[in-house]
């Protein structure tokens, strides 16, 4: 890894200096293991880390990162789940009491699911069937967005597809089942990389709104 600089300075940066700062609280989670209250769900793009945005502490959160922050329906039959072995874990494990599905602007993987990239004619090996997750949301989005510009209908399939993960995880039993006792909530949230303004999903209105 010594022929990545870049990487070995940041880790002697994070050495001298937050783990410094915040060694002791390593040290008690080495001892007594992770129990983060939230897990995030988000893309995978360098631009929109969730640690970052959310200033956490170490343990804080639990995350998960994939293209596009897509959480696929519950599929108990087939080979390798990811996110939702990530899932599971999760909720059964860990016991999350909340799961935050975070979207962003300028998500290249929505762009190019929108240019036609990830279209039936093309196929592309693991990618292209992972971004067909976008499909339902895509409908959504574009029946209210069809006659506007590109920039306008990536931002309403960012939205849409936030809202389509969000009822893909009431698909799960093991989800469905904790919201039903009121021991796990559901949230969306969508990051602007341009002006780092966050919004929060309404659950009531399905719109998204700026944290104040």
């Amino acid at each position: 890894m010594r022929d990545v600089p870049e990487l070995v300075e940041g880790y002697r940066q994070f050495l001298n200096g937050r783990y410094q700062q915040d060694a002791a609280k390593y040290r008690a989670l080495a001892e007594s293991g992770q129990k983060p209250k939230t897990m995030v769900i988000a893309c995978c793009d360098s631009r929109a880390d969730p640690a970052t945005i959310f200033n956490a502490a170490p343990g804080q959160l639990f995350v998960v990162r994939n293209v596009a922050n897509l959480v696929p329906p519950f599929e108990p039959i087939g080979d390798y789940h990811g996110t939702s072995a990530a899932l599971e874990f999760a909720v059964n494990g860990l016991e999350i009491e909340t799961i935050l599905v975070m979207g962003h602007a300028r998500c290249g993987g929505v762009r190019a699911y929108l240019d036609g990239l990830y279209g039936p004619s093309v196929k592309r090996g693991f990618i292209d069937r992972w971004m067909t997750l976008l499909n339902p949301a895509r409908v959504e989005a574009l029946r209210a967005t069809s006659a506007s510009s590109i920039d306008v209908q990536q931002r309403a399939l960012e939205w849409a597809s936030v809202r389509h993960s969000l009822e893909n995880l009431q698909t799960f039993p093991f989800i469905s089942d904790r919201i039903k006792q009121g021991l796990l909530r559901l949230r969306g949230a969508y990051f602007d990389i341009s002006d780092g303004k966050l919004a929060a999903l309404d659950p009531d209105s399905g719109e998204f709104r700026p944290l104040d």
